[in-house]
């Protein structure tokens, strides 16, 4: 089984680029102002992945300045999850700063059927993830229903790309060190916190902590899968795509060139995946 761990949907209407969407938010601002860049309905990240061979996808959502904009996003994506139940798996947004409605939220997308929490961006949502007073509350309700964060992550170095954000591998071990119990998927390679677990300290602390694929061709190279192997294990790495920022198959045929044994290489593909989700 193909499970990409990391895909976005939004509603039909997002599609037009509105100007209240554009105005009010602004991490949309920032990632969709462009014309060019994609935004995919359930409808088409079905599509994608039929012709990209992949079986399962965790649908993610965005970090929203707003608390209604990720309530507005999180009906459409329990909705889709619902009507594509052996396909897509449902992740919700919240915005921790608005306290207890975000709380309320977050349960209800439990009883939705969510899996876990994010895409989250506290750097646009304007938040600090090792922050016990806003979040602890968010990794009470987190740990008592079993849900996965996915936080976003950057590079400290390298190319500017919208959206790259400052949530940096300082700030990531901060967050997973405050919160050690809490299962956390870091995308993109957690900026290159992988790295840093050549440190037997920070190795130790990454216990519950995992790491996908998402972008991989924009931001690394192919050798980035035998290292990341080698320092951590095949078991802490997920693939995600980034769909449809990026289609599928260029992360997996990079996968395929990097020459890991076949069992690393289902674990990447899948395996890890469906044992954090439960999956069978």
């Amino acid at each position: 089984m193909i499970v990409d761990f990391h895909t976005h949907i939004f509603p039909p209407e997002m599609k037009n680029r509105h100007q209240d969407y554009l105005r009010d938010d602004v991490l949309f601002s920032e990632l969709y102002s462009s014309p060019k860049a994609k935004i995919a309905t359930a409808e088409d990240l079905i599509s994608s992945m039929d012709n990209s061979g992949v079986d399962l996808s965790v649908i993610l959502n965005a970090g929203w300045t707003s608390h209604e904009a990720c309530v507005r996003t999180n009906d459409y994506i329990l909705d889709a999850a619902a009507r594509y139940p052996k396909r897509l798996i449902p992740f919700c947004a919240i915005q921790p700063k608005v306290g207890e409605a975000a709380i309320v939220e977050l349960e209800r997308c439990v009883r939705g059927g969510a899996k876990g929490i994010g895409e989250m961006r506290s750097d646009t949502q304007g938040f600090d993830l090792a922050d016990k007073e806003v979040m602890g509350p968010v990794v009470e309700v987190a740990r008592k229903h079993s849900l996965i964060f996915l936080t976003h992550a950057s590079e400290p170095v390298g190319h500017q790309y919208p959206g790259k954000g400052k949530i940096t591998p300082d700030v990531l071990y901060r967050f997973i060190s405050t919160f050690p119990e809490l299962t956390v998927v870091c995308a993109h390679w957690g900026g290159g916190l992988p790295f840093y677990a050549l440190m037997p300290e920070v190795a130790s602390a990454l216990t519950n902590t995992f790491f996908d694929t998402a972008a991989t061709p924009f931001l690394y190279q192919p050798h980035i899968f035998k290292h990341v192997v080698e320092i951590l294990g095949a078991d802490k790495i997920l693939l995600g795509s980034d769909n449809p920022l990026i289609s599928p198959e260029r992360v997996t045929k990079q996968i395929e060139s990097t020459g890991l044994p076949a069992e690393a290489k289902a674990m990447i593909l899948g395996g890890n995946a469906q044992r954090l989700l439960g999956w069978s």
